[in-house]
């Protein structure tokens, strides 16, 4: 096989970009005919990836990074919308895509061009539908890259059916939805809330994208067959042919990444808190973190803690709270009275924390999560069990499917937003800390289970291992 080429667009924000570049490093450890150019679009917030896409990029020599131009944000009112802010930002970088691209193409058709690679097709995150065209355009095979699951790969390809059959979002007074790849119907209590958003254009910016997953050449997904056995291949496209779905996972990062580090991570002296986990015994703290974009309001914060005090477990809590100039008073002006000094030895309350090498940790035995996915991927990967408190995206779907669907989890919410939330109580929270940590249900054994498939999903002969040659194998056509 020739040195093939593969073009990354990754979206900027840090759970789509650091699955993309870690399912990019996978290629290049599969394969050294494969190389890498990642076109870099910048963050339309504050944000230390720089730095971190520097790093990643340099320690791979056959990952090459190009920095896109800045471009002006649109009017930030149109946050509403997260998801059509998010999708309109990286349509303006369309005319720079092009440029970059053809830049690429013109140098390797060169007599001595600086390389012995042919672009091979381009990669592209699922934000990024536009991209499709471009690819077309420059006669490139373009595949999606979801940061995602199965489930809610199997919520897009029914997106658009739905859409051309009723012509408008969805509404609380509507049937469950039959989706591929589900076996019970899915409650609209968790779809994402864009889905209901017709106003601010969440649900207009959701069917297109998911018209996207029918136009691309193969869609890329971060799971494995183990854990999501349904075949999406059976399905077909836009262009009436197979729908070529690759299982690639578990893709996750195996360390945490001090560049994303919270500022309020000075609250504690983390060598204290590494020394404390070191004399836990085995399984029996209690984790509580709930992803960058996790913050609660003081009144459920103080429910958190009330539950923390009376569960009696042994916890590790980081905690963000939803006023920001909050985060920098001491704790002890936002807890209970007392709470601090009643838990101490028991428990430490922080702001960031380094996620992936606590849920490593063997003290470690359950983990309260917002279920995003790449948390319940670095969960499963440790064997750690969830109790789910999903709270914006596709999480609420996550969460229903670990629970519903899979029987990883416990539940503690499914249909938690952050839109309009209401509190949940420290009665709610501290009965799903005990069924957690107690585990009379045999999800831990379960997670187990799948914690030794996973791993063996990704090494050579594996499921996800064999995907990834099949996609490779693809490529070179």
């Amino acid at each position: 096989m020739k040195n093939l080429e593969l073009i990354f667009i990754p979206a900027p924000g840090a759970g789509h970009l650091i699955s993309t570049l870690e399912f990019a490093v996978s290629l290049l450890n599969h394969d050294d005919r494969i190389s890498i150019t990642i076109l870099a679009i910048k963050s339309p917030f504050p944000d230390t990836l720089h730095s971190l896409v520097n790093s990643m990029v340099s320690s791979h020599p056959r990952m090459t990074l190009i920095n896109l131009p800045y471009v002006e944000p649109p009017p930030r009112e149109l946050i509403t919308s997260i998801e059509y802010f998010v999708t309109l930002y990286i349509d303006s970088y369309i005319s720079h895509v092009q440029q970059a691209v053809g830049e690429i193409l013109s140098d390797r058709s060169k007599p001595g061009g600086g390389s012995s690679s042919s672009v091979a097709g381009v990669v592209i995150d699922l934000f990024c539908v536009s991209m499709i065209d471009v690819a077309k355009e420059f006669g490139l095979p373009s595949y999606i890259y979801v940061t995602s699951n199965a489930g809610f790969l199997g919520l897009m390809l029914e997106l658009p059916v739905r859409h051309d059959q009723i012509q408008r979002e969805f509404r609380s007074s509507d049937p469950e939805l039959l989706l591929p790849g589900f076996v019970k119907p899915v409650p609209l209590s968790t779809l994402p809330s864009a889905l209901f958003d017709a106003e601010h254009g969440g649900y207009s910016t959701y069917v297109r994208i998911a018209r996207g997953f029918r136009e691309a050449d193969g869609l890329i997904v971060n799971t494995f067959a183990e854990l999501e056995p349904f075949d999406f291949g059976s399905l077909s496209n836009s262009r009436q042919t197979p729908l070529r779905v690759y299982n690639v996972g578990p893709v996750l990062s195996l360390k945490s990444l001090p560049t994303l580090a919270h500022p309020a991570s000075d609250l504690v002296k983390w060598d204290e808190i590494w020394e404390w986990l070191d004399h836990q015994p085995s399984s029996s703290v209690v984790f509580l973190c709930f992803g960058s974009a996790g913050t609660f309001g003081e009144d459920q914060a103080r429910q958190i803690a009330t539950a923390l005090e009376r569960c009696r477990k042994s916890f590790l809590w980081s905690l963000r709270l939803r006023s920001s100039e909050k985060n920098d008073v001491g704790l002890e002006m936002v807890l209970p009275d007392g709470f601090l000094e009643r838990t101490r030895g028991r428990g430490f309350v922080c702001g960031w924390a380094p996620q992936a090498d606590i849920l490593a940790h063997g003290a470690i035995g359950g983990f309260v999560s917002h279920c995003g996915w790449n948390s319940i991927t670095e969960s499963l990967w440790n064997g750690v069990p969830i109790a789910t408190w999903p709270k914006y995206a596709e999480q609420q779907l996550n969460a229903y499917r670990m629970v519903k669907e899979l029987g990883l989890s416990v539940e503690l919410k499914l249909d938690y937003r952050d839109v309009a939330p209401q509190a949940v109580t420290a009665d709610e929270i501290e009965a799903a800390i005990n069924r957690l940590m107690d585990d009379d249900g045999g999800v831990r054994k379960k997670v187990e289970t799948m914690r030794d498939l996973g791993r063996a999903a990704v090494k050579e002969g594996g499921s996800s291992f064999n995907s990834i040659g099949r996609f490779i194998e693809d490529l070179a056509g």
